[in-house]
């Protein structure tokens, strides 16, 4: 093998940026399901035909068998981005998250492009969220453009997906317009790695209007699967509206709910509506497993049954007929067996020498809770105006447009979250979902946790938003999250527990300069050294961040870690490394390793001072002899020797 092939697949082995960049280039369409062959394989090393089967039929609509499969220009590209590794680093903002309200907070805010903040959220938290809401760009033939940059050349895009130099025209005529594909290709890759981040019983629910809705319909049953579709939600966002208008006015847009596996989603049924529908007032001491009722005539007006027509002695023993009179023919709601059942069960209630029957809403006639999800009834009582009042209330009013209304997030919370669940939106907005987490945990005792994403797009230039000194909308979302915290605490004063989290941990991404790029790319490590500080590169001096503080993250992140991952300082001589406890692994990243240092490594590993069974090196740190002397000894020195891993 070559010498550059050799590197190059060391390069890819070892992961870091320079890994990430060349695996990108050998990716296809199909790569994602590739690289997850793994899950159809049992623990005996047999292929589960079945399993693949299903996921080939849930990917690949068969046109023949079903009569149609969504298309769209740039599917294969959207599939394309999903199996691809992100290429910007993680830069923690030590100016804000040092801050006393942030420092131990496990909320986490993420400027950046949202694709590529979910291509590294994956790495650290699939399977994990519990609810993803979002509230996408909404393509009115306007105000959408498809923002995306084509992240291969022309060339590269023919090799990956194998099309003609015409095709691939075709799919760059979709950049920057506002058409039914683009959109469809800008939220594929973005809901296929939602998908994975959902828990098993985890629940996305997407807001969306009339100019898409029924393509996304048909996009989530193509990520998520038709079975697991829990619900098209109508929700009135505004009040008599379009008075003036020559056409229909629309005043409901939606809310599609899907779930990860619909079988395992523990939906809160004493919630659901209730919150909706004012008319289920009562509750007794079966309200943990009946949910809230009201009390329902059991006279009936409709058509007479003779089976449905007998005598009923109430509580002071009178006999009472329905219709009030004995021999016209009157009918009841229930049978005299079912009503005999009512009875023991307590179902029936005397009141006023009237029999009323306790209507549940999630009681079935025959007494049984019914599998009910979320309702398609409207829901009326969370309008855009009280969004746009809550942003008031904390002085930012005017600077965003059509923010959703609190209380809709927090009823969407109450509906599946517990009170531990972690919460992602990765089109943040104004950050309405971090502020309903806060909101119903201060209510309920919760401990929530929230993750946001927001790209760092320019506000407009003639905008209040401008004018009030904001330069970008994640700005607005972060600030919204810093007042809402004080009021909330400002209102709970004395109530909320000592440990409520009040603040937020922020990160951006930011893609490294191009030449350090190259470098990285170019460096042969067994034929030269790069001759300069490759950490320096990554610092922020305005987020008083440090080249090794973005790579330690990214690498974190990268290797499954969370960001609130406990990470502690392992000394050796006078060289400082970070440990992770829980994985036995280090990372030394730092340059100024050297002999002193190493005797003292192996030193405490052989008096069990320190458990490693994980090395991670950042190769540019080290000289050749350096490197090599450390590989050496810990292989020949130690019964059972670390993995060591060298990350480009």
């Amino acid at each position: 093998m070559a010498d550059n092939e050799s590197v190059k697949e060391k390069k890819i082995a070892g992961g870091g940026l320079g890994g990430r960049i060349l695996a990108n280039e050998n990716k296809k369409a199909n790569s994602d399901l590739i690289e997850r062959l793994p899950e159809f394989f049992d623990k005996d090393g047999n292929f589960k035909k079945d399993k693949f089967d299903d996921e080939i039929k849930t990917n690949n609509i068969s046109e023949i068998r079903d009569g149609y499969k969504l298309d769209f220009v740039g599917k294969d590209y959207a599939r394309l981005q999903v199996g691809k590794a992100s290429e910007t680093m993680i830069v923690p903002d030590n100016s804000h998250n040092k801050l006393p309200e942030n420092a131990n907070s496990r909320n986490i805010f993420i400027t950046g492009d949202n694709l590529e903040a979910l291509r590294h959220l994956v790495n650290a938290y699939q399977n994990q969220i519990k609810i993803i809401y979002i509230d996408p760009p909404y393509n009115t033939g306007k105000e959408f453009v498809y923002r995306d940059e084509f992240e291969f050349s022309d060339e590269d895009l023919q090799n990956a997906l194998g099309y003609s130099s015409d095709a691939v025209l075709r799919l760059k005529s979709i950049q920057g317009k506002s058409s039914h594909s683009a959109w469809l290709a800008f939220m594929y890759p973005r809901l296929k790695i939602a998908q994975k981040l959902l828990s098993d019983n985890g629940v996305i629910f997407v807001s969306i209007d009339d100019n898409e809705q029924a393509n996304l319909k048909l996009l989530m049953d193509d990520v998520f699967g038709e079975g697991n579709f829990m619900s098209c939600m109508i929700r009135q966002e505004k009040a008599g509206a379009g008075h003036d208008s020559k056409e229909l006015a629309i005043e409901y847009d939606y809310i599609l709910a899907y779930s990860k596996n619909r079988l395992s989603v523990d939906v809160k049924k004493e919630i659901v509506d209730v919150e909706c529908d004012t008319k289920y007032k009562l509750e007794d001491k079966y309200v943990s497993k009946r949910g809230k009722y009201y009390l329902r005539d059991l006279d009936y007006k409709g058509s007479y049954s003779q089976s449905l027509d007998y005598p009923i002695k109430s509580s002071n023993g009178k006999i009472v007929y329905a219709g009030g009179s004995q021999g016209a023919p009157n009918t009841w709601r229930w049978s005299e067996s079912k009503y005999k059942w009512g009875l023991e069960n307590d179902y029936i209630v005397f009141k006023d020498e009237k029999i009323y029957i306790k209507q549940y809403q999630y009681v079935g006639n025959d007494g049984e809770l019914r599998d009910r999800f979320i309702p398609y009834r409207a829901l009326t009582k969370f309008l855009n105006s009280e969004g746009t009042l809550a942003l008031s209330e904390l002085g930012l009013e005017s600077i965003f447009s059509f923010p959703k209304p609190i209380n809709l997030l927090k009823y969407l919370l109450k509906i599946v979250s517990d009170k531990d669940s972690i919460i992602l939106d990765f089109f943040a907005g104004s950050a309405t979902t971090a502020h309903a987490v806060m909101q119903l945990n201060a209510e309920d005792g919760g401990s929530r946790k929230f993750i946001m994403v927001q790209i760092d797009e320019p506000t407009n230039p003639d905008s209040e938003a401008k004018k009030s000194g904001y330069n970008t909308i994640d700005e607005i979302a972060r600030e919204r999250i810093k007042r809402a915290a004080k009021k909330i605490k400002k209102e709970n004063a004395g109530t909320l527990s000592k440990d409520f989290d009040f603040g937020f941990k922020h990160y951006r991404l930011a893609n490294p300069p191009i030449e350090t790029i190259d470098k990285i790319i170019k460096f042969n490590p067994q034929k030269e050294l790069i001759g300069e500080d490759m950490i320096k590169p990554f610092e922020n001096k305005e987020m008083q961040t440090s080249g090794l503080d973005t790579l330690l993250i990214t690498w974190l992140i990268d290797d499954g870690y969370r960001f609130d991952t406990e990470i502690e300082n392992a000394v050796f001589g006078d060289y400082q490394a970070k440990y992770v406890k829980e994985s036995q692994t280090i990372y030394l990243i730092n340059q100024g390793w050297n002999t002193k240092a190493l005797k003292n490594l192996l030193n405490k590993i052989g008096k069990n001072e320190i458990q490693i069974s994980t090395i991670v090196i950042y190769p540019y740190s080290f000289g050749f002899e350096i490197l090599r002397e450390l590989k050496t000894n810990i292989k020949t020195n130690l019964d059972s020797p670390p993995t060591i891993i060298e990350r480009y």
